[in-house]
């Protein structure tokens, strides 16, 4: 983590902490139009993350039109100021009031996994929807977990993030010192364990397997621990419904590692399913995911550049 001097701090802290309790203020959908206000004006002024978009979106759709592609590229924007205006909510908001805003799908797999397993759970996710509300959301319905993030730069916003990501329950973890807590978590039981598997990792961590038809450096840490541990993992993601006008958490059927005793294999085979998963569900919701991430950015020895 980047140290901050205390003026820097400060003025970063401030109109973060302002424009959060403002939308925390508002109904529910205004806060959603406005952060999507907000988001509409970066992407005017943002050309490098609307170029990733744009290539990974032909990476990915190379069936679809450029009018098709752009307009999933848009939908990313708005569904990141969605999801603002929904973590300011997060944050104000009663539980019961949190409650009418989502919707949950598939809870049977959870109840299920958890009857079989108690809090011996691993938890994966992607940057759909509203990623913030899948460990969130899981606490809000009464089931705590600890997680992994990456902690930001500035010590404020930080703090400011974690009181509401730990609102209900949940325990954060910094990635960069996690293995054995990752470990301890699951053995203790007391928790289930989540964590994020579709960034772009480096090639000592990772990987390849495709995603979306192309080889992606992917991270392997998931579905070692699951192998080594003997640990179901379970699917959740928290797209937006426009039907419905709420956010759905959805679990999905529980996964179990198959242990061979050949662990590469193992481990490669697991990767394979959690990344299949996570594409079946963005193909659900194309225009939420993180479009504007690089995610091919590590490419296979002797493999050109794609940014």
């Amino acid at each position: 983590m980047a140290k901050h001097g205390k003026l820097r701090t400060y003025l970063e802290y401030v109109p973060v902490k302002l424009a959060l309790m403002a939308l925390g203020r508002m109904p529910p959908h205004t806060s959603y139009r406005i952060g999507q206000l907000l988001t509409k004006s970066v992407y005017l002024v943002a050309g490098d993350l609307r170029r990733t978009g744009a290539i990974n979106l032909r990476l990915a759709f190379p069936d679809k039109s450029e009018e098709e592609r752009a307009k999933l590229l848009r939908e990313c924007f708005d569904s990141l100021g969605r999801e603002l205006g929904l973590f300011s909510q997060m944050r104000t908001r009663s539980r019961e009031e949190l409650h009418q805003l989502i919707e949950a799908e598939g809870w049977e797999n959870l109840e299920k996994a958890m009857a079989e397993h108690g809090n011996r759970l691993i938890y994966f996710t992607g940057h759909l929807g509203a990623w913030e509300m899948t460990s969130f959301g899981i606490s809000l319905l009464g089931h705590p977990l600890t997680f992994l993030v990456r902690r930001l730069d500035n010590p404020l916003i930080e703090q400011l993030v974690d009181e509401v990501r730990t609102k209900f329950g949940n325990k954060t973890v910094d990635k960069l010192s996690a293995a054995r807590s990752m470990v301890k978590t699951l053995r203790s039981g007391e928790q289930a364990l989540g964590l994020l598997t579709d960034l772009n990792t480096l090639d000592d961590e990772a990987i390849f397997v495709d995603f979306f038809g192309v080889p992606a450096a992917t991270t392997f840490v998931v579905a070692k621990l699951a192998v080594r541990t003997n640990t179901p993992l379970v699917s959740f993601f928290a797209p937006w419904s426009e039907e419905k006008g709420k956010y759905l958490l959805i679990a999905g059927p529980p996964l179990l590692p198959e242990c061979t005793g050949d662990e590469e294999a193992d481990v490669r085979r697991v990767t394979v399913e959690i990344t299949r998963q996570l594409e079946n569900r963005i193909r659900q919701f194309p225009g939420q995911w993180l479009w504007i991430h690089k995610r091919w950015k590590t490419r296979p020895p002797g493999e050109p550049k794609i940014y």
